[in-house]
């Protein structure tokens, strides 16, 4: 507003003001005005002239007055709805981010997940063709299932990857160990798929397969659900509900002045700090979680950005499987024998030759990957450094509604409540809900529900996050200094990451033979979910596929000088009777 218009305004106001010192009865006519401009109520409610009304609740001043009870009551509504929109108005920018960055991250991850799973298939249709078609299905499931684990869902990356793994053993074992297999029942399918689990004919690589995503995922996968509790807070706070103690005081800050037909007149600083703050006291209670979520998504950010990164996961999907496929190939004397003498011999068209050992090209998409990351690492710069300013948020609320045109700044008179006064003279209170039982315009009783529910699920998910990212760099550095010694990786469960990860705790190996002996024992449970089974403790014995003429299967460990000349002589095996 130009500077000639604010003060023709304020004259209109000393007008008035001198008017009802002067005793004269108030001007309804603005009143009135207001109150149609501002859409309070029906304009019938207004008396055409002051009132000596004696049922007021609130706006109980002096007499006359240009107000009723039922303007009382529209005045209720009317703050209620003007906070509204004034919270709503300053979180706009703050839920822009946030559901930007949403937008982006979403984007960029499903243009990733898509290029890496092309990248996959390309691997089978390219490498491994007698498998390509069968292959397909569980291929797109894998990434399906990651994608899930992505955006919250109640799975593990553990879980898709054995899943995986489950439903590949048949196909590689059908068609390259054996490429002469013709009789590939169901049955015989589910026999090898339980003997995966024994025998783990993909050595080390589906377990390196689950680490490495699980330690990437998880910071994807945690900065997903931190930017829905992000989302969760705004909406909250824009919907929580004002106290009728809260309603009455913004009424009598804001339009108990129009009832002596002072319509311009606004609340001094000091009085609409104490009632902005009263009412949003239990909203200020979120700043201490507010901070640590926002340096919580400062770490999460950070960690996708860092040598974990979720493109260099995708991407390895691919080199995972294919090292893990090459491992079976080379020890495919050993796993026949094995499964013979578990699953039976199945039917045979003569001696088909496979392609053992494929030499794979590496793609040519990992550029795209990049390139399709980057934007998002531009996105994630701008919006973490915005949150990083918003730190202070919810505890500077009460400043910003009180900024701008709601108060007197400029002005030697505001209204404290009660008149026209030069200052207000009242205690000022800080923020937050303890400091309100000093709060000389209102009543605070005590925490929302709403609000204290919303402080607990950012302190839960803080406390989360903080322990989970401890047991990361315990974990993973323990795994580093570890490498290289103990029992054989190829055969030990995976024990590097846990439930929160994607880890379902595979330790626990299912007995193959105890599931085969229930399923001959009750063939009309062969369609329903896999019974309770018998589990082996892995901590003492592992399942290791001796390279002998009996091709036997022992439960005693192995050491690993063993288990890796077994491995070496299987190679050396195979090689000698390829011809180059």
């Amino acid at each position: 507003m130009a500077a000639g218009g604010s003060r023709g305004l304020l004259g209109l106001w000393l007008l008035a003001a001198a008017g009802l010192a002067a005793g004269k009865a108030p001007s309804c006519h603005e009143v009135r005005t207001a109150f149609q401009l501002r859409q309070i109520g029906p304009l019938k409610l207004v008396p055409d002239v002051p009132t000596a009304e004696s049922d007021l609740q609130i706006c109980q001043h002096r007499a006359p007055t240009c107000c009723t009870k039922k303007m009382e009551e529209s005045y209720q509504a009317a703050v209620r709805r003007e906070r509204y929109q004034s919270i709503q108005a300053m979180n706009f920018e703050l839920n822009y981010m946030i559901v930007g960055y949403v937008t982006a991250f979403q984007e960029a991850f499903e243009s990733l997940l898509r290029l890496a799973e092309n990248r996959t298939s390309s691997l089978f249709e390219t490498a491994y063709r007698p498998m390509a078609k069968e292959a397909a299905e569980p291929v797109k499931k894998l990434f399906r299932d990651i994608s899930l684990y992505i955006l919250g869902a109640e799975t593990t990356v553990e879980g898709a990857v054995l899943r995986f793994f489950d439903s590949l053993f048949p196909l590689v074992y059908s068609r390259l160990i054996n490429p002469g297999i013709t009789d590939l029942s169901e049955d015989y399918t589910e026999c090898l798929r339980l003997t995966r689990q024994d025998i783990n004919p993909f050595g080390r690589y589906s377990k390196n397969m689950v680490t490495e995503l699980s330690k990437s995922l998880w910071a994807s996968r945690m900065l997903s659900q931190a930017l829905s509790l992000g989302i969760e807070v705004i909406n909250t706070t824009e919907h929580a509900v004002l106290s009728k103690e809260c309603s009455r005081a913004l009424v009598k800050m804001q339009y108990c002045p129009h009832c002596q037909g002072l319509t311009l007149i606004r609340p001094c600083v000091g009085y609409c700090l104490n009632v902005m703050r009263g009412c949003l006291a239990s909203v200020s209670e979120l700043d201490a979680q507010w901070r640590e979520y926002i340096s919580t998504l400062e770490y999460l950010t950070n960690e996708m950005a860092a040598s974990h990164d979720l493109e260099i996961a995708l991407t390895g999907i691919r080199n995972s499987i294919n090292e893990a496929i090459l491992h079976a190939q080379l020890n495919g004397p050993q796993l026949s024998a094995t499964v013979d003498k578990v699953c039976g011999q199945p039917k045979q068209e003569g001696n088909l030759s496979s392609d053992h050992i494929v030499p794979v090209k590496e793609a040519t998409e990992t550029q795209a990957l990049v390139m399709a990351h980057a934007s998002l690492n531009n996105k994630r710069r701008e919006f973490i450094n915005y949150m990083k300013r918003s730190r202070t948020f919810y505890a500077s609320i009460a400043e910003r509604l009180c900024e701008g045109d709601l108060v007197m700044k400029d002005s030697s008179t505001c209204w404290n409540g009660e008149d026209v006064v030069e200052s207000y003279t009242s205690r000022v209170v800080s923020s937050g809900l303890k400091a309100q039982i000093n709060n000389p315009e209102l009543k605070v009783r005590g925490l929302d529900p709403l609000i204290s529910n919303l402080i607990d699920k950012l302190q839960h998910f803080n406390q989360l996050d903080a322990e989970k990212a401890k047991l990361k760099l315990e974990r993973w550095a323990s795994r580093d200094a570890g490498s290289g010694g103990g029992r054989s990786e190829e055969m030990e469960a995976s024990g590097d990451c846990d439930d929160e990860d994607g880890c379902q705790g595979s330790g626990d190996r299912i007995h193959t033979a105890d599931i085969l002996k229930d399923k001959k024992a009750h063939p009309e449970n062969r369609n329903e979910p896999k019974p309770t089974v018998k589990k082996i403790d892995t901590t003492t014995t592992t399942s290791t596929v001796k390279s002998s003429s009996k091709h036997s299967v022992t439960g005693s460990g192995s050491s690993p000088a063993l288990s890796s000349s077994l491995v070496i002589l299987t190679a050396l095996a195979v090689l000698w009777h390829c011809p180059l």
